[in-house]
This record gives structure tokens, C-alpha cells and sequence, in this order.
């Protein structure tokens, strides 16, 4: 299963990449207050709103909350 492994490799990269771009992309759209131009979207509003509908859901949202952190911990641990 080599493949596989390899397929996972590549996966993990390219989470990693983009978990990456999402400070930077933070980053540039406060000190430029608005979105930039090589960052498609409103990283910003993307982000409030995801924290928002989470803590519109009370327990289903924290819990959806640690499914993701521990998705995201997987990721970077192997």
C-alpha cells in the first residue's frame, strides 16, 4: 500500500499549504482593510462567520469544534 501512503503524503501537503495561506491571508486583509487581490474571497468574514454559526449552536458547534481541532491535529502528527 505504498500508493496509498503516497496519496496521503500528498494530501497532507496540500492541508498544510493551505492552512499556511490562511494566516497570511488574515494577515494582509487587516493591514490592507479590504480583501487582496491574490487571495480569493473574504478570508476575514469567511472566518467571523464560521466562528459565528459555531457559537449560534451551542453544544453541536463546540462539539463540531473539537471534530475539526482533532481532524486538524491528525493531520500534523504522522
Amino acid at each position: 500500500m505504498e500508493w496509498l501512503d503516497r496519496v496521503k503524503g500528498w494530501v497532507r501537503s496540500i492541508t498544510g499549504v493551505g492552512l499556511a495561506l490562511i494566516p497570511v491571508g488574515l494577515v494582509l486583509q487587516v493591514l490592507f482593510d479590504s480583501p487582496v487581490r491574490f487571495v480569493t474571497g473574504d478570508v476575514l468574514g469567511n472566518l467571523m462567520g464560521l466562528i459565528q454559526s459555531l457559537g449560534d449552536n451551542g453544544l453541536i458547534g463546540l462539539i463540531a469544534l473539537g471534530i475539526l481541532i482533532w481532524l486538524f491535529r491528525g493531520l500534523r502528527a504522522d
